[in-house]
């Protein structure tokens, strides 16, 4: 009988981290695009003179990160890259933020403390909710394709999801992960 308790206990602890890291998979994605707009008449790519992920002047790691990650997403759907007269332009932002979440989780009153002389006998009640706030880093990541032309967005991904150690650690591979799940929705093909 006392180990039904701290078993069922532990079954319901294990069930809450299991929910709690379903959460936390990926990035959520977004994608949308100018429906009206003939993606197959488009050939080439390039970047505007300045990013969004420049800085006072000057190109960034992140900067490069992004273009490596976009050029190779571009040329295997058949786009060349020019440099002077695109016809497309390929745009990147990106940013981290605090968020903070108050969760509350249930958990089962095991007697201890003042209500020790209950242990093994009853609990005064199933269960009380146990409020615990936590704070993290989200990341949001944009990709917008612009008709060179016209100066008209065409297509956005927009991808969000929470910062871990390892991707802070690994922003290249971040970058490209990200770049080519939200890439995977890109409608175009030069038509050839």
């Amino acid at each position: 009988m006392f180990m039904r308790k701290p078993a069922a206990a532990l079954v319901m602890v294990l069930a809450f981290m299991i929910a709690g890291c379903a959460s936390t998979r990926g990035p959520k994605t977004r994608i949308d695009y100018d429906k009206a707009a003939d993606f197959s008449v488009y050939r080439s790519y390039g970047f505007p003179k300045e990013t969004g992920t420049d800085r006072g002047g000057y190109s960034t790691l992140m900067t490069s990160y992004f273009k490596g990650s976009i050029s190779s997403a571009m040329e295997a759907r058949g786009y060349k890259y020019d440099a002077e007269h695109p016809d497309l332009l390929v745009n990147f932002f990106m940013n981290t933020r605090e968020r903070t979440e108050i969760l509350s989780s249930p958990r089962m009153s095991m007697g201890y403390g003042y209500y020790g002389y209950r242990y093994g006998l009853y609990n005064a009640w199933p269960m009380y909710d146990e409020d615990r706030t936590v704070t993290y880093q989200v990341g949001t990541i944009n990709v917008d394709i612009v008709d060179a032309e016209k100066k008209q967005l065409i297509w956005e991904g927009v991808a969000e999801g929470r910062v871990s150690d390892e991707s802070m650690a690994n922003p290249k591979v971040t970058i490209n992960a990200v770049v080519t799940e939200l890439m995977r929705s890109y409608p175009g093909r030069p038509d050839m």
